[in-house]
């Protein structure tokens, strides 16, 4: 396909990314390697966006053997995946790898290490999945709020406080959702800028006790980092009000599972919900019923149209980098 200019990062200083410039005769591969493949109208949008540049499009869609995913990658240029798992192994067998793409917002399914070591860059598609998650939370919310839809009674949204812990794309909308329901929306992330929840016409909690202990419902969208991890434990859950929810539609690994147990056992009248089951998924359901909850797998993705708008990403992103380095959503800075 002729002379390519391709970037590829080599230094990074705190102002520029400094670029280096490899001529490429062959035609770029981008695999697309998917143990849960993408709906068919995502895949054929791919296809039309990889084709139109001028590259191959490669499947490996339903695999179960790590090793087809090892003999796959060896010879492709570019990476789109879903929740797969992009380990060092994978890493170093991919002789020719510059990109990867993880076509949703989480990214801890990558080596980022591993990545930044042999210069392969690693991006994300922010906000393709936000929407879908956010009507998730909500409708998580009532189905606690109303006994799992068994017989009893239930109480209202309305009126509610809701508590958001982390205020990105998906975070965001669900504090809209929530104001438009009639719910008090306190929300807590130490990262947004204060004329942010001014404009959004939300409340900011000061710290992270303030918003566990003023909420009546607590939407989690905090990143599982050395930081997060098993920072959502005893202590938070302890302080929230009486029949308190917990809503978690970002990773288990920010739940400190023991310590989760140990509040729910000494306060009855606490609630979790989760699309991401927990290590102890089953002890808890055992030993706390209806009040805990997971979904058979992880669903706030689980749209058509979030998978659609998540692989068209993806595979734009990709082209844009070949064409332009542009390095715009790289989270392995």
């Amino acid at each position: 396909m002729g002379i390519v200019a391709h970037p590829m990062p080599q230094k990074k200083d705190a102002t520029k990314t400094v670029f280096f410039t490899s001529l490429i005769t062959e035609k770029m591969k981008i695999l697309v390697a998917t143990e849960k493949p993408f709906a068919k109208k995502a895949v054929d949008g791919i296809r039309k966006i990889v084709e139109d540049a001028g590259y191959e499009l490669a499947l490996l869609e339903k695999y179960t053997d790590k090793a087809d995913l090892l003999a796959a990658v060896k010879d492709a240029d570019a990476l789109i995946i879903r929740s797969d798992k992009v380990t060092a192994e994978v890493v170093d067998a991919a002789d020719k790898l510059k990109i990867v793409v993880r076509a949703g917002a989480g990214y801890d399914n990558v080596d980022l290490a591993a990545c930044t070591a042999k210069g392969i860059v690693v991006m994300n598609t922010p906000g393709q999945n936000s929407n879908a998650v956010a009507e998730l939370v909500l409708g998580m919310m009532v189905f606690m709020a109303r006994n799992q839809f068994t017989p009893g009674t239930g109480t209202e949204i309305k009126g509610k406080r809701l508590g958001v812990h982390a205020y990105g794309n998906v975070g965001r909308i669900v504090a809209k959702n929530g104001k438009a329901l009639g719910m008090e929306v306190l929300v807590f992330d130490p990262y947004v800028p204060a004329e942010v929840f001014a404009a959004d016409g939300v409340k900011a909690a000061s710290s992270i006790e303030e918003l566990y202990a003023n909420s009546d419902y607590l939407s989690l969208h905090i990143p599982a980092t050395a930081e997060t991890k098993k920072s959502i434990g005893y202590k938070l859950l302890m302080s929230m009000p009486k029949g308190a929810t917990l809503v978690n539609t970002a990773r288990k690994e920010v739940i400190d599972e023991e310590g989760l147990a140990k509040a729910f056992t000494e306060r009855d009248d606490l609630k979790y919900i989760t699309d991401i089951a927990a290590d102890t998924q089953a002890e808890l359901n055992e030993k706390f019923g209806k009040r805990v909850f997971s979904t058979a797998k992880k669903m706030g993705a689980e749209t058509s149209e979030a998978n659609v708008n998540a692989g068209l990403a993806a595979a734009s992103q990709i082209v844009d980098f070949f064409v332009n380095g542009n390095t715009k959503f790289q989270v392995n800075k």
